[in-house]
């Protein structure tokens, strides 16, 4: 089930003495009117789905100082968001399916809102786990269905769209990252301010999907006769794939598990890793938004270029040497050339955007599209869990950076030889009939 228009309207006709009914397409200008809703729709939702992350890695010890808590449970705290997405994402094809995917994506704003403006007022380690949960859980349905509505409303632009899409995410990453600790401090002080001020970014982002929520009808590219003749029937028809035939498959949850682990292993320590370095708070918080801004120009060039060329391979490469050499310069001198190793950790963690492109292209229809994006997310996210609270346990053991920077750093290595894989020219639904 896709995003639609709700003005679509049915007229009946007799053909060989049988009535039958036959969609009439909407007007242009309605169609034009309900896909920018949907382009404001996607970028509002996407500027939400990081910053309950970021705000939280700037506030970190803010928070654990206030809540009581230790490494260990800091780390299990990082390692929230993607269990989240794991056990929520597989949930979304068939809240889509039931309730039609504007309203699932809307409810998810509204989860996200709710989440973040609960939790730092919780009063309690259980409660705020709690309250982040909620929040996370309406992050990891849109996450799932934001390829899935690229896909279907825009698919002769699947890489521009899923683009725009991607900077929007890292432009919302890395303003929370960087504003979260001078709103604090303008609003009194207090790291519970601080959070739940994002709130109403999330609010906002309601509005688009309010007039779509009631449609669960195709999207206008999947009614279009000149767009898509005859694969609607069909597509609908096609029973589901057996997603874990597919290599690919695999292979693109592997990569997407991978790059996760170290998206989050950065959102969550990057800026105390600066700060147990002798960075001061406030840049501590600029160099993790640095790292996140340097998504916002990349996230729209590389799925547009990921589009253009037969195999990613060469794209993944290039994004692992640069992480190699960020956790090296992590490593070496943390203070020295801190701004120059946030720059490479941003350069790598570019391969989430590649990795929701290589989605959209592994895939050939809209359903696929579906399984493929809730398979390799929930799959990935289900791998990414022991990576950020083994780096807390790490560190709390050892005392150091030392040996969570060395994990990170080999988990790269895999990540770089999966990505080659996933980035083969191939789908999932002839992988899956073999």
């Amino acid at each position: 089930m896709m995003v639609g228009m709700a003005s679509e309207e049915t007229r009946t006709t007799t053909r060989n003495g049988v009535t039958v009914g036959e969609p009439r397409t909407t007007a242009p200008a309605t169609r034009a009117w309900a896909a920018r809703l949907v382009v404001a729709g996607i970028v509002l939702s996407a500027l939400n789905l990081r910053p309950a992350i970021t705000s939280l890695g700037a506030l970190l010890k803010e928070v654990r100082d206030g809540l009581g808590m230790s490494g260990s449970v800091a780390g299990l705290l990082t390692s929230v968001p993607p269990l989240c997405f794991a056990v929520f994402g597989a949930t979304a094809p068939r809240l889509a399916r039931r309730f039609g995917p504007a309203a699932v994506v809307c409810a998810g704003m509204v989860a996200i809102a709710g989440g973040l403006l609960i939790r730092p007022y919780a009063g309690s380690i259980g409660g705020f786990l709690a309250a982040s949960a909620l929040a996370l859980m309406g992050i990891a349905v849109s996450n799932v269905l934001m390829p899935v509505i690229v896909k279907r409303w825009f698919p002769d632009r699947v890489g521009s769209m899923t683009g725009l899409y991607s900077m929007a995410l890292a432009a919302g990453t890395s303003v929370a990252a960087a504003v979260t600790v001078p709103l604090t401090d303008a609003l009194g002080g207090g790291w519970q301010s601080g959070l739940a001020v994002w709130a109403a970014l999330a609010a906002a982002a309601v509005l688009p999907w309010l007039p779509l929520v009631r449609d669960r009808g195709p999207a206008p590219a999947d009614r279009h006769p000149a767009r898509q003749p005859r694969q609607e029937p069909q597509e609908r028809q096609e029973p589901a794939l057996r997603i874990t035939r597919s290599r690919t498959a695999w292979a693109l949850a592997v990569f997407f598990g991978l790059q996760a682990t170290a998206a989050y292993i950065t959102m969550g320590w990057m800026a105390q890793i600066f700060r147990d370095a002798g960075v001061p708070a406030g840049t501590a918080g600029l160099l993790l938004a640095l790292t996140m801004v340097m998504g916002v120009p990349l996230a729209f060039v590389i799925p547009r270029l990921a589009t253009r060329l037969p195999h990613q391979g060469p794209i993944v490469l290039a994004l692992g040497v640069c992480g190699l050499a960020g956790y090296a310069g992590l490593y070496l001198a943390p203070a020295g050339g801190a701004w120059v190793w946030a720059v490479l950790l941003g350069v790598a963690n570019c391969a989430f955007p590649l990795a929701l492109t290589m989605v959209g292209m592994r895939a050939r229809t809209g359903a696929g599209v579906a399984q493929l994006s809730a398979f390799a997310q929930s799959t990935g996210y289900l791998i990414s869990i022991p990576g950020p609270l083994l780096v807390g346990v790490l560190y709390q053991s050892s005392g150091g950076w030392g040996l969570p920077i060395a994990l990170m750093a080999a988990l790269m290595l895999p990540q770089m030889a999966v990505g080659v894989l996933a980035g083969r020219d191939r789908t999932v639904e002839d992988e899956a009939a073999r």
